[in-house]
């Protein structure tokens, strides 16, 4: 038992990180089962199409909205406290949900009004929890941290939560929301454990939010591989978008797959992801970090082609299978690059503007994918995607290099009088 814990998680990476993990792998799991069961509990209450997609949107907005405001909060306050109050307004708010739906006072606009809420508690706990890795572990493990918090999330978020959710939906419609808050105060519990110096990272005395954002932002602006980096994220999140937003409509008119086959061709990128992970240790240390970029993202471009050209089921399953493998690496390595070249002070509010980088080139590009499949056809996005996803990477081919190495050249640039 003790050598395949020693495996998971690493006696080096100490004592806070297994907190840390557990704390992450457990709220993933009431993460998951509300995948399933959210959209299940909207269609239980309108069958009306704009707010069955205003739904979506509204789980996503928080991000836009609140996401700066979030990170240069978590750069003024305890961390560890902001991630475990969010957690309990959290709970608050579905707990709230359950009571409506026992008492059949449950409708749309409380399930509306409820994702909304609940999205605005996640972009503080998470913006405070994404900072927490670097305040425990050392900048040569960040990889091997991160991948072993990537393994929860595609375990049990993407593979073990959503069956879970639709299961428990069928028992009673409050049941999973129940285990969703279950697993939240548990995730609390053990953010809690964490021992970490009590208090904020930097002396906020004398600044307001506004300040703090702004100060986040040149200093991004102001280094070259950060900044580039958070461009690739966002342009290459507008391409992967556009093509993931009509990825069902893909499965059924072209592959011909049914419903069954969109599941398993989202199944098999969580089992492509899965079966990376180990290796991504092995892969730092032996493979240059700018040769992997490369090759992560030149497999995204090659993936949109395929997808453009193939027909074939078995095909787009082992294509969303190397998806998996690829975005998995791409993911954890982009992040600890990220986290290794920004100051602590500075980790919420550069990662909040990460965070709305991403989710705003998700929202841009599920809409470009719309407009395009309704106008060209279902496979026009991922054509637009090769095309587009192959002049981003000929523009950043040769600074993957310094961005790969961002840490450097971040303690370079600081050590200039």
């Amino acid at each position: 038992m003790r050598r395949v814990l020693e495996l998971i998680l690493p006696a080096r990476l100490g004592v806070g990180y297994r907190w840390l993990v557990g704390s992450s792998w457990i709220s993933n799991l009431g993460d998951g089962i509300a995948l399933a069961a959210g959209p299940l509990l909207v269609a239980s209450q309108t069958r009306d199409p704009f707010l069955v997609s205003l739904a979506v949107l509204l789980q996503r907005l928080p991000w836009l909205l609140f996401g700066l405001h979030a990170g240069a909060i978590a750069d003024r306050v305890d961390r560890k406290r902001l991630v475990i109050v969010a957690d309990l307004a959290r709970i608050a708010v579905l707990a709230l949900l359950c009571a409506t739906i026992v008492t059949g006072w449950v409708d749309i606009t409380v399930v509306l009004a409820t994702l909304f809420l609940v999205g605005v508690a996640e972009v503080f706990a998470d913006s405070a929890s994404g900072t927490l890795m670097p305040m425990l572990v050392g900048k040569a493990d960040l990889g091997t941290g991160y991948a072993r918090l990537q393994f929860g999330f595609i375990t049990l978020n993407q593979i073990a939560g959503a069956p879970i959710g639709a299961l428990l939906f069928g028992v009673g419609l409050a049941v999973p929301f129940g285990a969703q808050i279950g697993c939240a105060l548990l995730g609390a519990v053990l953010m809690a454990r964490i021992r970490l110096p009590a208090g904020p990272v930097r002396d906020a005395e004398g600044t307001h939010v506004r300040r703090d954002i702004v100060e986040g932002v040149k200093w991004l602006l102001g280094h070259p591989p950060v900044r580039t980096l958070a461009l690739v994220i966002f342009s290459f999140n507008i391409t992967w978008s556009a093509s993931w937003a009509v990825l069902v409509l893909y499965s059924l008119e072209v592959l011909d797959m049914g419903a069954v086959g969109y599941g398993l061709l989202t199944t098999a990128a969580a089992v492509g992801g899965l079966v990376t992970t180990p290796f991504y240790g092995w892969l730092e240390r032996r493979v240059p970090l700018a040769t992997l970029m490369r090759v992560c993202l030149l497999l995204e471009v090659v993936m949109h082609l395929g997808f453009a050209v193939t027909t074939v089921p078995w095909v787009a399953l082992a294509i969303m299978f190397g998806f998996g493998a690829y975005a998995f690496v791409w993911g954890t390595l982009s992040q600890a690059v990220r986290q290794r070249a920004v100051p602590m002070e500075l980790q919420g509010r550069v990662g909040a503007v990460y965070a709305v980088g991403v989710f705003g080139g998700m929202v841009v590009g599920s809409g470009l994918g719309g407009v395009l499949a309704d106008v060209w056809g279902v496979t026009a996005p991922f054509w637009v995607g090769f095309v587009g996803s192959a002049v981003l990477l000929a523009l950043v081919w040769r600074q993957l290099a310094h961005i790969a190495h961002a840490d450097d050249e971040v303690r370079e640039s600081d050590a200039v009088p």
